[in-house]
């Protein structure tokens, strides 16, 4: 009991902005916590294998975990999302009860919260009222993906390394976050290039003092710059 108590008021405070915790009374936080146990994952461990996302559902504590899959004849590479401290997975697992064919792979030395699959469904099965609190981050995830389509589609390179870079910039601080520390590789596999392009293009946005590169760190110089590049870019997209 007294171990439980102590793992229930570890992570308690630190799931707060969690979407499956969001809005739950102490009861209810510490009764879906006991389904919960915490592991640790190196950096650049990779899950190649689906059958661990069909029975596990995790929370990331601390860390970053891309969600990938892999053209299976030419080896492209295209990261779908780039999943940080609060988020959940595999949603489509938990809420369809299929497997879901995507990789993933710890960008930091990961921190998750795992809990068996089918006693979280069966719990939430128990509990119908609580899958409202997956709705919003659901749809906010499917927005992101549309959006992420449309962009793959519709959208020139140099558009989207725009739209990554300004919508990595925190709101309070105009500092990059998230993306800052990634190679010019994992960059590209973010907006569907290649490593090449995407070094060309950041030079340019170096040149221009807009961004700054030292030491495989990217820095946001001048938002009000990128947002009036990106304004631009997008006028002459509907031009052509």
């Amino acid at each position: 009991m007294k171990g439980e108590h102590l793992f229930r008021s570890k992570y308690k405070s630190a799931l707060t902005n969690c979407a499956l915790l969001n809005n739950l009374d102490e009861e209810t936080n510490n009764e879906i916590l006991s389904l919960f146990h915490h592991e640790k994952w190196p950096k650049n461990t990779c899950f190649l294998n689906h059958e661990k996302f069909f029975f596990h559902f995790y929370i990331i504590l601390s860390g970053r975990v891309k969600m990938y899959q892999v053209e299976p004849n030419s080896g492209k590479e295209l990261t779908l999302f780039l999943l940080t401290k609060s988020d959940v997975f595999d949603l489509f697992c938990l809420l369809d009860g299929d497997k879901h064919q995507v990789y993933y792979e710890c960008l930091d030395n990961v921190k998750v919260l795992a809990a068996p699959m089918t006693e979280l469904r069966s719990w939430l099965n128990r509990h119908p009222e609580h899958y409202k609190n997956l709705l919003p981050y659901a749809g906010k995830q499917l927005r992101s993906l549309e959006n992420y389509v449309s962009d793959i589609t519709f959208t020139d390179i140099s558009t989207r390394l725009l739209k990554l870079l300004i919508r990595n910039v925190n709101d309070k601080s105009n500092t990059l976050e998230l993306i800052n520390d990634l190679s010019n590789k994992e960059l590209a596999y973010l907006i569907g290039s290649t490593r090449a392009v995407v070094n060309r293009h950041l030079q340019r946005l170096k040149q221009n003092g807009s961004i700054k590169i030292s030491r495989k760190r990217l820095q946001v110089k001048n938002l009000s710059l990128l947002l009036h590049l990106l304004e631009n870019q997008k006028l002459a997209n509907l031009k052509i």
